[in-house]
């Protein structure tokens, strides 16, 4: 189904034209002088005056990576975790080492240089260059 396709639920309802006489009094629900008495009143809509009082910061964009990511400790992992386990973020999340965001499995970088003597698998997630050899040096595999 398609926009063009649906059908209107409420008959359409004139629009009343103020400010040309009539049954409404003097000024028509106008009000009295002014820009907006007046006709072919132009005002600038109120969310403008809401949008320039935000600041124009650099690289939000970059802000997002930190909000969405946790960083965890590949000792810390290896502590929760058994011989041959499989090291995803839902796993993490289950054995409470990290929390879901707005209800959402968040990304996870796993980082550290310190030694760990458990091989674990990891999968869906980073890893950095030192905790790489840590986990490849215990006999661990990173998918």
């Amino acid at each position: 189904m398609q926009i063009h396709q649906l059908k209107k639920i409420h008959a359409d309802k004139k629009k009343k034209r103020v400010g040309r006489g009539g049954k409404k009094g003097a000024y028509s629900g106008k009000g009295m002088k002014g820009q907006s008495s007046r006709a072919g009143r132009k005002m600038q809509p109120s969310i403008r005056e809401l949008i320039k009082k935000f600041p124009k910061l650099r690289g939000y964009r970059s802000k997002r990576f930190a909000e969405d990511t946790r960083v965890i400790d590949v000792v810390a992992v290896s502590k929760k975790f058994e011989n041959g386990e499989i090291v995803t973020p839902e796993s993490l999340v289950a054995k409470h080492l990290i929390h879901r965001i707005n209800g959402k499995t968040p990304k996870v970088k796993i980082l550290g240089n310190e030694e760990i003597n458990k091989a674990l698998a990891v999968e869906n997630c980073l890893v950095s260059k030192k905790a790489k050899e840590v986990i490849e040096k215990a006999g661990g595999k990173i998918k």
